[in-house]
């Protein structure tokens, strides 16, 4: 998988992408990530990239044409713009959840706009984007952190990145179920004891008591993800 980012903050990536699964994922040829400064594309000799909004009101607007500029400028380097998922970082956007990422994971390329100030030119989400993709609902300062949620959310959903294939089906979200309980040694610790079914080494108890948990933590935390999965 392809991931260009397009942002006005390149620097901000650099922890986030040079360690853990990401780092790894890169490293194995998983992914390969490219970031670019959005000021590049700029026609203003200052490199600015945005400016205020017609019919007046506070803030200011990011330019078509730089952003117009970037996905084009890296559009170019490939052969067919149907590979391509343009997506826009944005409030407004539809809420990022596993099946999102799952379904953005078997993709082979996607270009990242990284929103700012009071958004960006109409012009850009009518004719440019794909589509526009948020992780909750509140303000940040920009699109660079949700860049980074959704490219962790889906990179470790490329197969090959994890070291256990059998990890993703048990993790929260899958099957519209929380993650059940999960423990380690030691066995007991300041009275504190591991259920025994998981000490039996009898793997179908084990499953069933792991799904058991799941459906329970579900329905006491995020009742709503049970609700969702009836209704599909």
């Amino acid at each position: 998988m392809r991931i260009d980012i397009i942002t006005i903050f390149p620097k901000m990536f650099d922890a986030v992408f040079g360690e853990s699964i990401i780092k790894r994922a890169q490293e194995k040829s998983k992914v390969k990530i490219y970031i670019h400064n959005l000021r590049e594309y700029s026609l203003d000799k200052h490199r600015k990239v945005d400016d205020r909004p017609f019919g007046g009101g506070s803030g200011m607007v990011m330019r078509p044409e730089p952003v117009f500029r970037a996905v084009e400028s890296i559009l170019s380097d490939l052969s067919r713009r149907a590979k391509t998922k343009v997506i826009l970082l944005s409030p407004q956007g539809q809420r990022l959840d596993q099946g999102i990422a799952q379904r953005l994971a078997k993709l082979k390329h996607i270009i990242l706009i990284c929103g700012h100030y009071e958004g960006v030119d109409e012009r850009v989400r009518r004719y440019l984007v794909d589509e526009e993709i948020s992780i909750g609902d509140y303000i940040l300062t920009g699109g660079e952190l949700p860049a980074m949620v959704l490219v962790d959310c889906v990179v470790r959903l490329i197969p090959g990145v994890l070291g256990d294939k059998n990890s993703l089906n048990f993790e929260s979200f899958q099957d519209s179920l929380l993650e059940y309980p999960q423990y380690t040694r030691p066995a007991r610790f300041r009275d504190m004891c591991v259920p025994k079914v998981l000490l039996s080494g009898d793997h179908k108890k084990i499953a069933a008591w792991r799904r058991t948990q799941a459906v329970r933590i579900t329905q006491e935390k995020r009742p709503d993800l049970l609700k969702n999965k009836k209704e599909v």
